[in-house]
């Protein structure tokens, strides 16, 4: 192990898992407003919605997610879609993820007893009102772990995007190896990035989730 090397080049290790930081958390929040959006489509009684929600969740969950983003980044021009890099792995992640936060969501909506969409109609609610109201205020406790889950899934797949030239850890890690030859330390390093990035997100939806337990 080459401990030299490693002090040398881990503030721009540092500096590309800002990177990774941010395109995560950027398509964290793109997967969960399409993922919210999905998941209320998914369930309603217009086919018109509920449609084109189960055809996006089967398409963008049955398929490669790196074939998506190659699609995205690299047949985008052929449709007039110019993108760079960063907004490609951001746009590309979070396309992917909201498919399977979709689920996440939906199924958390599902879990809440029917009786309780009853009870706020026989108060004279409307269906909008008691989703609002009743369903989504209990739905939300039973979604935060799998939402975190979800969440730590596309921060460790967000690997795939130094495939399109961003420069997070993977591709950083890459990059010293093909001028150092000490892939060893390079992807130990990158690993080690990646694992405090995972544990914090971690210990932060481990937090939510008792504090949620407890409210309930």
């Amino acid at each position: 192990m080459d401990f030299a090397l490693i002090a040398k080049v881990w503030t721009f290790f540092a500096a590309a898992a800002w990177v990774t930081l941010q395109i995560s958390a950027l398509a964290i929040c793109l997967g969960l407003c399409l993922g919210f959006a999905a998941a209320l489509a998914s369930i309603s009684r217009n086919v018109l919605l509920r449609f084109p929600a189960r055809v996006y969740v089967s398409i963008f969950r049955g398929t490669p997610a790196l074939i998506q983003l190659f699609l995205l980044y690299y047949g985008g021009p052929q449709i007039g879609l110019q993108l760079g890099p960063f907004e490609a792995g951001v746009i590309g992640l979070g396309i992917n993820i909201g498919a399977y936060m979709t689920e996440s969501i939906r199924g958390a909506i599902l879990a809440v007893e029917k009786g309780q969409m009853e009870a706020a109609r026989c108060l004279g609610l409307g269906h909008v009102q008691s989703m609002r109201n009743v369903i989504l205020p209990q739905a939300l406790r039973l979604m935060v772990r799998p939402l975190g889950v979800n969440a730590v899934a596309l921060i460790k797949g967000s690997a795939i995007v130094s495939t399109i030239s961003v420069v997070e850890l993977t591709y950083t890690a890459h990059r010293y190896i093909s001028s150092t030859y000490k892939p060893f330390e390079m992807f130990i390093l990158a690993s080690l990035f990646y694992l405090v990035i995972v544990s914090v997100v971690s210990f932060a939806v481990n937090r939510i989730d008792e504090r949620v337990a407890l409210e309930s």
